[in-house]
């Protein structure tokens, strides 16, 4: 054995042994953090919490689940839409300008934007024109969020189309528009529809730009998105700050951490079933 190898064997083994360090360190905080919310929030889990609205003394959490779910369903659909339609531009039409290029630049620097910033934008063009804080403030912001991870996932997968089909269904008469919708979206559907999965897990946790578009409300709006709407994550921010000396509301908070954990979690792993799908 050369001192060379043995000096390369060595540092393969420190490396690893740093892997490995950092790795468990991951684990054991992941751990601790689940095993903290289980614990906390497992108590306050029962039917009223699902059915209740918020009140100053506990209630239930019913109005800030429905309004989190209808605004990021909005949204999601809203960003779906633009987003698969701007991403097969940009892997079908926009190849090659200057145009595809901007688009993309902009749109790498949206993924990386922080999200308070969105809801100051959203605020300023929104907001401050309309007079008062609503529901549709709170989607628009969450669309501007969810809407760059879609247009990335779409092109991406669209691109690892093989060529050599679009060829063969224009071959056989195809036009453009069925080529791309009956062959590019068949091979790109489970890859595109992880990507919105993501960007729905994303979105549902996402408290900053909600605090300037939607605000909060302890009221139930079912489908008025006109005022203040409730949502989970500024509900579990507001119990756990304002409200912090509150017995009720606090443990509403961490029910609330449980179910939003969960929830994003379960959208995880089914975008991991649908990748792999894919694959």
């Amino acid at each position: 054995m050369t001192p060379l190898y043995r000096r390369r064997k060595l540092l393969n083994r420190l490396v690893m042994a740093a892997c490995i360090g950092a790795t468990l360190i991951g684990f054991v905080f992941l751990f601790a953090i689940i095993l903290t919310l289980v614990t906390k929030g497992l108590g306050a889990i029962s039917p009223s919490i699902f059915i209740e609205r918020t009140r100053m003394n506990g209630g239930g959490l019913g109005n800030a689940i429905w309004g989190t779910f209808m605004m990021t369903s909005l949204a999601t659909i809203l960003g779906t839409v633009i987003g698969v339609a701007a991403g097969t531009w940009l892997a079908e039409y926009g190849n090659k300008g200057l145009l595809p290029k901007v688009i993309r630049f902009i749109n790498d620097i949206l993924l990386s934007a922080p999200s308070i910033i969105i809801g100051l934008f959203i605020y300023a063009v929104v907001v401050v024109p309309m007079g008062s804080f609503s529901g549709w403030a709170g989607v628009l912001s969450l669309t501007v969020i969810i809407v760059p991870v879609v247009i990335r996932s779409t092109e991406d997968m669209l691109r690892l189309i093989p060529n050599s089909l679009r060829e063969a269904a224009a071959a056989l008469g195809a036009h453009r528009w069925w080529i791309i919708v009956r062959v590019c979206y068949s091979g790109a559907r489970a890859g595109i529809l992880t990507g919105i999965l993501l960007g729905f897990a994303r979105i549902s946790g996402e408290t900053a730009p909600l605090l300037f578009t939607s605000l909060n409300s302890n009221q139930w709006n079912f489908f008025n998105l006109d005022n203040e709407m409730a949502n989970l994550p500024m509900t579990i921010y507001q119990n756990m700050t304002i409200n912090a000396f509150i017995p009720d509301l606090v443990s509403l908070a961490w029910g609330g951490a449980l179910i939003l954990t969960a929830a994003i979690l379960i959208l995880n792993i089914a975008a991991r079933y649908f990748s792999r799908q894919r694959s």
